[in-house]
């Protein structure tokens, strides 16, 4: 009988073999603008609240079109008499009820009239869900706004790291120097300290920008409803940064057609006026028509009757009106009136707002197009001299604190370069909200309505919310 040592002389080479090492894992890809706002356009909780709002206006217009539609309604009731029903005929009690009385009914009404109460909250409905609407538009455009700052917020937060960095990795070389000079007794030993000293505050600055980016990218990951602690990497996409500004006239129409918060207060002066129309409805009759048919038995299940018909039908057409009520109706008109003229008010004060928000929008981003010609020059400059202080110092016709400062000129003004190239991306995403656009992804994926027309004074805005 053989032994199995080649078997298990096999199992324990396989064993001790290495595994196969995983391939390494590609990472991740950056997030792209357009990705980011398409992915917090869907998990925006502030754009879902204003889509249950408008989902809530909508069922408010279904309702308050069925109020003009035909009711069914039916009813049931019991009654027990003291006394059987009786009448005297030639002097003897005749009974002619019971004293059970079982009566059910089955009743269809239809309103005829209502002094145009019922079209009007049809109306006042229909404004409410484009009301809302608006304000759904007005969160897309709020939370595209964060997103594009939170997104030039980490780039520049990673420039800004990458500029200390690099600070750290030049001081080290200049310590490094100092050191191998201090060696040859070329400088006194105070500027290999400065050199320390500048280099361990550079380390302490780089640590600030790495803490400064993680907080940028836990912000924009929040907006995104990602882990707050992923390492979440953004794509730097080029920008026009030469793009000629646009003319303030054009961009203030725009804002005035488009801006939801304009279009949704002219909405709103509309509504008030619908609202007088409805108060004014308490001046009419109002009329509907009624068919009834009804049964009234001695028994609950209403079966029987030895006395009268058990089954009736009716149709009837009913009308009230109100005469007099001490004044309420006019003092409720009136005060309809008298809130449209404030709400026409308020938009005419908000449309003076949105001008001023855009003029400044577009200062904003004249004085960040010009801040970038300005910091290439200087960071150029600042490059020149660090080159040249360094060469100096090699050469013992520079010292230490000449290096040092002349590499904190080249931080301030790379940050500087870096704080204006995004500052016009930050400038350029103000700009946008100012004037009402919606993103590329906002806008595929929402209905977009017809701009209404901005009123020219208070008393077109009066005149537009008022419906004949």
């Amino acid at each position: 009988m053989s032994r199995p040592w080649p078997l298990l002389l096999l199992l324990v080479c396989l064993a001790a073999a290495p595994a196969a090492a995983a391939p390494p894992a590609s990472p991740p890809q950056p997030v792209t603008l357009a990705a980011a706002l398409a992915r917090a356009e869907a998990d925006s909780n502030t754009i879902a609240e204003a889509r249950a709002r408008l989902a809530a206006r909508q069922a408010d217009l279904a309702g308050a079109k069925a109020a003009r539609l035909p009711t069914l309604s039916t009813g049931y009731s019991y009654a027990r008499l003291g006394e059987e029903p009786y009448r005297v005929f030639a002097g003897q009690q005749v009974v002619v009820g019971d004293q059970d009385n079982f009566h059910g009914d089955l009743t269809v009404s239809q309103p005829l009239f209502t002094g145009f109460a019922l079209s009007t909250r049809k109306e006042m409905a229909a404004i409410g869900v484009d009301i809302e609407a608006m304000e759904l538009e007005r969160a897309r455009l709020e939370v595209a706004q964060e997103v594009k700052n939170a997104y030039y917020r980490v780039l520049l937060a990673g420039r800004v790291l990458t500029v200390a960095n690099e600070e750290v990795s030049q001081l080290t070389a200049h310590a490094d120097n100092a050191r191998h000079f201090l060696d040859q007794g070329m400088i006194p030993e105070n500027d290999l300290l400065k050199a320390q000293v500048a280099l361990a505050e550079a380390r302490q600055q780089a640590q600030r920008a790495m803490a400064s980016r993680g907080k940028a990218v836990a912000a924009f990951n929040l907006l995104l409803s990602l882990p707050l602690t992923q390492a979440t990497a953004v794509a730097d996409e080029p920008g026009d940064e030469h793009a000629a500004a646009p003319a303030l006239a054009p961009l203030i129409t725009e804002a005035l057609a488009t801006r939801p918060e304009v279009r949704a207060m002219q909405l709103m002066v509309a509504k008030a006026g619908q609202a007088t129309r409805l108060a004014a409805s308490a001046f009419y009759p109002q009329v509907d028509l009624v068919g009834r048919l009804q049964r009234d038995t001695e028994n609950g299940d209403l079966t029987t009757n030895d006395y009268a018909n058990r089954d009736t039908s009716s149709v009837m057409v009913e009308a009230r009106w109100q005469l007099f009520d001490w004044g309420k109706r006019r003092a409720e008109v009136s005060s309809r009136r008298s809130e449209q003229h404030a709400l026409a008010a308020r938009l005419h004060q908000l449309e003076d707002t949105v001008r001023l928000e855009v003029q400044n929008a577009l200062l904003d981003r004249q004085v960040a197009a010009a801040n970038i010609t300005t910091a290439q020059a200087a960071l150029a400059q600042a490059r020149e001299n660090f080159r040249l202080t360094t060469l100096q110092y090699r050469e013992s016709l520079a010292s230490s604190t000449d290096v040092i400062d002349a590499r904190t000129f080249v931080t301030r003004a790379e940050t500087d370069y870096y704080s204006a190239r995004y500052g016009l991306r930050l400038a350029d995403a103000a700009l946008e909200r100012a004037v009402g656009r919606l993103p590329a992804a906002a806008t595929d994926q929402a209905p977009q309505k017809k701009p209404a027309a901005a009123p020219t004074s208070r008393g077109d805005a009066i005149a537009q919310g008022v419906t004949p």
